[in-house]
Formats: C-alpha cells, sequence, structure tokens
C-alpha cells in the first residue's frame, strides 16, 4: 500500500537520500526545502511521485504558513518525517535572540506536527529525527535568554524535541504515532562533514531506519518510544525524559513557542 509522506529537509543529505528511496518505492512524496533551485534538483532527479514545499524553518511564521497551506492542499499526509536540523552554524542566533538549533529541531517540528494532525490519520506516523546527542535542556538557552555552544545547543534541542515526541503520545493514544529515532551517529551527510570533519558512515544506514518508522510493522505500536539506531533497538532516551517534571518545563516553552 502506497503511502503519502512528507519529509522535511529534503533537499541534502539523510533527507535527501530517503525521499529518493521513498519515491522508487512508490511512494507519494511531498519534499519541503528552504531553497526552491534545491527543490525543483530533487524534483527532477527523482521525477514521478514527488511534489515540493519551501519554506524557512526557523521562522515559525514560515513553518505554520506552509502547515496551513498542506491542510488546504492535501486531504491526507499519512507519515510526517521532521528531518529537517541543524547543528554548526555561522548565525547561531536569530534576528529576536533565538537559538537557530532549538527553533528549527525542536519548535518547528512540533508546531508543524500540530498544524498536520486534522490530515494525519490515527494510523499515520510522527518521525521526529533525534540524535544520540542528548544532554539537560536549560530552559534559558530555550528561551534566548543563555548561549550554548554549538553541540550543547544540539544535544539539548535533540532532547526536547524527544521529550515532546513522548508527551504528544501520552496526549494522543488513539494516535497517530509519535516516535523519535536517533538514525545512526556520524552519518554521512553535510552536517556531519562540518561539525565533525568526517565523511561519516554509510547513509543507506539512515534511510533504513527511516524508511522502517514510517512503514514497517515494527513501530505501529511505537509512539513514545525512542529508537537507537546505533544499538539497533528502542531504548530509553536520556534520563529527564522519565522526569516528569523537567518533561513539563520543556513542554511549557515548546507550547509558549508554538503560539507565538
Amino acid at each position: 500500500m502506497t503511502r503519502k509522506i512528507l519529509i522535511t529537509g529534503a533537499t541534502d543529505g539523510l533527507g535527501r537520500a530517503t525521499a529518493a528511496a521513498l519515491a522508487k518505492q512508490g511512494h507519494e512524496i511531498i519534499a519541503h526545502g528552504r531553497n526552491a533551485q534545491k527543490l525543483d534538483a530533487l524534483k527532477a532527479e527523482v521525477g514521478a511521485n514527488i511534489s515540493t514545499v519551501q519554506a524557512d524553518m526557523s521562522d515559525l511564521a514560515q513553518v505554520a504558513r506552509m502547515g496551513r497551506a498542506l491542510v488546504k492542499a492535501h486531504d491526507r499526509i499519512d507519515v510526517v518525517i521532521n528531518n529537517a536540523g541543524v547543528f554548526k552554524t555561522s548565525q547561531p542566533r536569530l534576528g529576536d535572540g533565538m537559538d537557530v538549533r532549538f527553533v528549527v529541531n525542536t519548535f518547528a517540528p512540533a508546531l508543524l506536527s500540530n498544524l498536520l494532525l486534522p490530515i494525519v490519520p490515527r494510523a499515520g506516523r510522527l518521525v521526529h529525527l533525534s540524535s544520540a546527542a542528548q544532554a539537560p535542556v536549560d530552559l534559558d538557552a530555550m528561551t534566548g535568554t543563555r548561549q550554548l555552544q554549538d553541540m550543547e545547543a544540539y544535544a539539548q534541542s535533540k532532547l526536547a524535541l524527544t521529550m515532546w515526541s513522548q508527551d504528544f503520545a501520552s496526549k494522543h493514544p488513539d494516535g497517530p504515532v509519535s516516535v523519535a529515532v536517533n538514525p545512526g551517529s556520524l552519518l554521512a551527510t553535510r552536517m556531519v562533514r562540518e561539525g565533525f570533519g568526517t565523511s561519516g558512515n554509510d547513509l543507506n544506514i539512515g534511510v533504513d531506519i527511516l524508511t522502517r518508522a514510517a512503514l514497517s510493522d515494527e513501530f505501529a505500536k511505537a509512539s513514545g518510544k525512542y529508537f537507537d539506531n546505533d544499538s539497533g533497538r528502542f531504548a530509553p532516551p536520556h534520563a529527564d525524559a522519565a522526569n516528569a517534571a523537567k518533561v513539563a518545563r520543556v513542554i511549557a516553552v515548546i507550547e509558549a513557542q508554538m503560539a507565538n
């Protein structure tokens, strides 16, 4: 059975490879990117079964417009793969002082997922790209009043998203499935090359697990869980994700940002 699948950050790296692989399987892909030329190039390369949407994920107003436009344009989206992410950047702080890692890696996927709920079936799936790099979340950094180093911000933003995925699952017990996935450490992406100076591991490691998370039966009842592809299993995320008080404080900040 073919699925309609939205992939954010689909013009480079893991997102692009996953979009191409799923389109080749016959699924209908909605590929998101922020660069129109890259989106056109992706569409020309993949050919059939792909449409594109454009938005800058560091601008939540653009994310909101994209989400509303998708709801108007589609009667359903079966799977959302929240892949877009930022690690190192020459401009880590946005004009309003917010750290771009929290905006792109945490707030944007949470906002987009919520906006798309009316057209994601209960049997559908929200797949959120997490990471093996997770660290206790500094609420001041989340709200832009304290600046962090690149790895600190990245690791905290990924734990915050993992917490949000877990919280979403608890609030939507009848679906859709919401699962956080570490696709594999140091895969061969531009993020890894620029951040760590290494060519990285086989990108197909990540493509395979995202395909499984999107489509396979093993993830059908995985809502609220975290899959660590480094160990190849569902595993506990950072211990803070089991601390109800800490999770509640992080979720409150995310919800406040989505409401702005």
